[in-house]
């Protein structure tokens, strides 16, 4: 969730319908190449992560780079996607270099399949491309009574505990638990300090970077407010050893892992496009009685949101609740979004001949 000093302030922003950005966003992917169903399902990533407040993986922050990387190559609009090995309960899948926002949501409900069958359903991807939000991934196995799981490699930014150079990447993990009345939890987040798109989002808005957000280039963490430097690494969660930098910098490892080697793509060294996916679904009721689990999850979902509060707070909350407050309200009012922002789409669809309502 971006945090209120690196949204949009109210001066800058433009209101703009969810459906009205989403029809749009679908047509760009059109005109460069990509079928009918894989524009659709690709905006609809985008989308329900700008409704959900997550802006570091919405239309603002990745369109300008998968516009590029479909105009110059490196993003196959077309891919056939071929699954290379296979058992009942698992699959590995070569993305033909596709575009995740289209084909990591057909590998997810693949892992959900199995899970029907199996209770579990895991499905590694290779050779592929950015999927967005892991949120929206993992939420995908809520409607069906599941626990979801996603992570996927991200930019190779992020630095190993006194390290000076980067050597894995920002690799997000996204962990969806239905519930039955209580917003369900949905966690999303990346294992660096913050999501490298923050870093953007606070370059295009002036805004200083957060204590052990950022390391200078010597590796140095910058612990203070500060601007973002001309050079930086990203730190790991924990940001130094003292306050857990190993914890977030093994959890990448962990990522690395169960995505680039366990797909068989092997390790990654160095920067790279070759990206690497994790879909995991559990199915409740092939460990315990689906009713029960969504009471004894709202139970505790409750007491969390009712925990007394620290000076200075006013509520508790978990991963989740602000995503569903911004859907409902973003749903009614639209989606804000910088003006530069909708001026690049404007621009953009008028360069590739589309017709638009921004």
């Amino acid at each position: 969730m971006v945090e209120k000093r690196l949204r949009v302030p109210p001066e800058l922003a433009v209101r703009v319908p969810a459906h009205t950005m989403r029809e749009t966003t679908e047509k760009i992917f059109e005109a460069l190449g990509m079928p009918e169903e894989h524009a659709r399902q690709a905006a609809q990533v985008l989308i329900w992560a700008d409704l959900r407040g997550i802006e570091s993986h919405g239309v603002s922050n990745m369109m300008p780079f998968y516009v590029r990387g479909l105009q110059e190559g490196g993003i196959n609009p077309r891919p056939a996607p071929q699954i290379t090995r296979e058992r009942a309960g698992t699959a590995t899948i070569d993305d033909d270099r596709g575009l995740g926002l289209a084909t990591g949501p057909a590998a997810m409900r693949l892992a959900i399949e199995k899970a029907k069958t199996c209770g579990i359903g895991c499905v590694s991807v290779l050779n592929s491309r950015h999927f967005g939000a892991a949120g929206y991934h993992a939420a995908m196995a809520l409607e069906h009574d599941m626990i979801g799981l996603s992570m996927t490699v991200g930019g190779w930014q992020v630095l190993p505990t006194f390290g000076a150079k980067p050597m894995v990447g920002l690799n997000p993990i996204g962990v969806a638990v239905p519930s039955r009345s209580q917003a369900p939890f949905i966690f999303d987040a990346s294992m660096s300090s913050v999501a490298g798109n923050k870093i953007r989002l606070a370059q295009r808005l002036g805004a200083e970077v957060g204590p052990g957000w950022v390391a200078e280039a010597d590796g140095t963490p910058v612990m203070s407010l500060a601007a973002v430097p001309s050079e930086f690494h990203m730190l790991p969660v924990g940001a130094t050893r003292e306050i857990g930098s190993h914890k977030g910098y093994s959890l990448a490892m962990m990522v690395e892992f169960l995505t680039a080697f366990l797909s068989g793509a092997g390790a990654r060294l160095g920067p790279g496009a070759n990206v690497s996916h994790h879909f995991l679904a559990y199915s409740v009721d092939a460990f315990t009685d689906i009713e029960p689990f969504k009471d004894e999850v709202d139970k505790y979902l409750a007491a969390i949101r009712t925990t007394p509060t620290a000076p200075g707070h006013d509520r508790v909350i978990y991963a989740g609740v602000e995503m569903q407050e911004n859907l409902e309200e973003r749903s009614r009012t639209g989606i804000p979004y910088h003006r530069d922002v909708v001026e690049y789409f404007k621009t953009t669809a008028t360069g590739l001949g589309i017709a638009h309502r921004l």
